[in-house]
């Protein structure tokens, strides 16, 4: 079942809490993408950025093991993993990150902090977040592959985060042009997702679709709210009922869609039998996931 909204307006009405803007910055370029897209996301919110460095512990305690090796990767070859080596390297990094950060917000005129940490990168950016905030990261640890698997700190930040995850990827350019929307039937969650939803739709100038996962016995009524409140709002839309079933199916779905962008809900089933890491392999997109 489709219901379509096709409205529009020039007065945007959605409400984003008015929280800060964190950026994950490793010195990938993945990460300095991220920050771009950071940097859109705050300049349309006016909200303060905080940009996050984290030299990892691990790594450092593991190079002040004799047997610490470190594969090049372009050479391929093995060398020795030396401390004052790589503390030079992450110093460099940090120093990178802090100008990309100033030259990205300058531009803006946005007030941007950076935090430089030692520890565990999930255990210090959920130290530092707040609920109303949004936090971006490249993939870290992501080929871009399908079948690969997503990073330690993107699972834990999904997982774990009190505000909303947007994990960014280079979308390929096909004809991909609607902002997605994936939901559980009537989960108190929900509202957020969609909240989220439409400020992308808005900011993008990009149609929105609601995949709603449902039963047959399931409420229809709950479609129809949904459609009541983007039409409040004023978007180009359609919500969508499609049956509970496997990520595949969902990833179906949303390609159906013509996803350029998807929102999800955490509390979503795909995430309760770990078809989340199906979901994201499948796709090349940035992702916001929200509590």
């Amino acid at each position: 079942m489709v219901v379509t909204t096709t409205a529009t307006t020039d007065k945007p009405t959605v409400s984003i809490p008015a929280g800060r803007v964190l950026i994950l910055l490793d010195g990938s370029r993945l990460s300095l993408a991220a920050l771009e897209a950071a940097a859109e996301i705050a300049s349309a919110r006016n909200a303060e950025v905080l940009g996050i460095f984290v030299e990892e512990l691990n790594l450092l305690r593991t190079a002040g093991y004799g047997f610490a090796r470190e594969v090049g990767g372009s050479s391929g070859l093995a060398r020795p993993l030396e401390a004052t080596v790589l503390q030079a390297r992450m110093q460099a990094l940090a120093e990178q990150a802090r100008r990309s950060l100033q030259h990205a917000m300058a531009r803006r005129g946005l007030v941007q902090t950076l935090k430089l940490c030692r520890g565990r990168v999930a255990e210090e950016v959920l130290n530092l977040m707040q609920p109303e905030d949004l936090v971006v990261l490249g993939r870290v640890g992501w080929s871009g592959i399908p079948g690969t698997r997503l990073g330690s700190t993107a699972r834990a930040l999904l997982r774990q985060a009190p505000g909303d995850v947007l994990l960014w990827a280079e979308p390929r350019p096909r004809r991909q042009n609607r902002v997605v929307v994936l939901l559980n039937h009537d989960q108190g969650a929900n509202h957020r997702a969609l909240r989220v939803g439409a400020e992308l739709a808005r900011r993008s100038n990009q149609p929105l679709s609601v995949l709603l996962r449902t039963s047959p016995e399931d409420d229809p009524s709950v479609a129809e709210d949904m459609l009541t409140f983007l039409q409040r709002e004023g978007l180009a839309a359609r919500v969508r009922r499609i049956p509970v079933a496997s990520a595949g199916a969902a990833v179906r779905a949303m390609q159906e869609e013509g996803a350029a962008q998807l929102v999800v809900s955490r509390t979503c089933s795909l995430f309760a039998d770990q078809g989340a890491e199906v979901l994201l392999s499948e796709l090349n997109l940035p992702i916001t996931v929200t509590p």
